[in-house]
C-alpha cells in the first residue's frame, strides 16, 4: 500500500548518524544519499524510509499522533533498536516488551532526535 515514508529534519547529517546506528539491528541500512535526503531499506531491497530537509524551507516538525512502525526480525533486534536509540539521544516512548494488540507482538517505541515517534515490532514467539 505504501511506496515510502519521509520524515523531515533540520540537521540531516545528525539524523543520518542516528538512523545509521538504530536501523542496523533491524536489518536495514542507508541505501541512498542525494543532497539533503537519505533513504534506508533492507539489504538488496528498495529503500522505503527516507529522511530529508523539508523542501519548502520551513523548519521540520513531527506528526502529533503519528507513529512509524518498522518490522524487526526478532525480539533481540527490538531490544537493540531501543537501546541504540536512547544511546544516540532518542527518548523512550515505550520500553521493549509484549503488546496486547496481537499474538506474540513485541515492540519498542522511541522518539527520534527530531521528535518523530518510531517503533520496532516483531511477532515471533521468542
Amino acid at each position: 500500500m505504501l511506496t515510502h515514508i519521509t520524515i523531515g529534519f533540520d540537521n540531516v547529517e545528525e539524523a543520518r548518524a542516528f538512523y545509521d546506528h538504530i536501523m542496523e539491528p533491524l536489518g536495514y541500512s542507508r541505501a541512498m544519499d542525494h543532497g539533503d535526503m537519505s533513504a534506508y531499506g533492507p539489504d538488496g531491497g528498495r529503500p522505503q524510509f527516507m529522511i530529508l530537509k523539508p523542501r519548502d524551507g520551513n523548519p521540520a516538525s513531527s506528526a502529533n499522533g503519528g507513529t512509524i512502525g518498522l518490522i524487526a526480525p526478532n525480539r533481540a533486534s527490538v531490544d537493540e533498536f531501543h537501546r541504540r536509540a536512547l544511546e544516540k539521544g532518542g527518548m523512550d516512548e515505550g520500553a521493549p516488551g509484549p503488546r496486547p494488540f496481537g499474538e506474540n507482538i513485541y515492540a519498542a517505541y522511541i522518539r527520534d532526535i527530531g521528535g518523530h515517534k518510531v517503533c520496532a515490532v516483531c511477532s515471533t514467539a521468542e
